[in-house]
């Protein structure tokens, strides 16, 4: 038997964010926002419970506030042992810092070749904002694909001070 998903909705400088949790663990599932690229939407059966989220609430205030660098939140995203070594690379990427598909494909020992393989783990990260794929960028620095969308990327990148506000 699956356990039960909890839900929120969080009002955020990026839209209305929607936080999973599992509710026997407290573990953040997924974090998606509105329009996003394979996310997330409240099912039949989900039990409204924030409750579950004040910890995750007040850090993304925080954080949204320049406040918070570092996320204090057990998280659990599920996906295939590459996806898991991916995720994990992910988390390493300091605030204000930017990686490339490659650095990462070297951080987990993938071969260079495994940079396609890495970007479909990134752009299948359920954790937007809290496992930071939108530090990672192309290899010439561009400011490649973000399932929460490239303007929020900016965002993104912006406050954590990773690149100037577009004029």
């Amino acid at each position: 038997m699956t356990s039960l998903t909890h839900w929120t909705e969080l009002d955020s400088p990026l839209g209305r964010i929607l936080l999973t949790a599992d509710p026997t663990t407290g573990a953040l599932t997924s974090l998606c926002v509105p329009g996003q690229k394979g996310g997330r939407t409240v099912q039949e059966g989900w039990r409204y419970d924030p409750a579950l989220f004040r910890a995750a609430e007040e850090q993304l205030a925080a954080y949204f506030a320049g406040e918070l660098k570092e996320f204090q939140l057990e998280l659990r995203g599920e996906g295939t042992e590459f996806r898991e070594r991916v995720w994990a690379a992910l988390d390493s990427v300091p605030y204000g810092a930017t990686t490339t598909y490659g650095e990462i494909a070297a951080r987990i020992g993938a071969p260079r070749a495994a940079v396609r393989a890495v970007g479909g783990a990134i752009g299948a990260n359920p954790l937007l904002i809290l496992r930071p794929c939108h530090r990672v960028i192309g290899a010439d620095g561009t400011l490649t694909g973000y399932a929460g969308g490239l303007d929020r990327k900016v965002r993104l990148l912006t406050l954590e001070g990773s690149i100037r506000a577009p004029e």
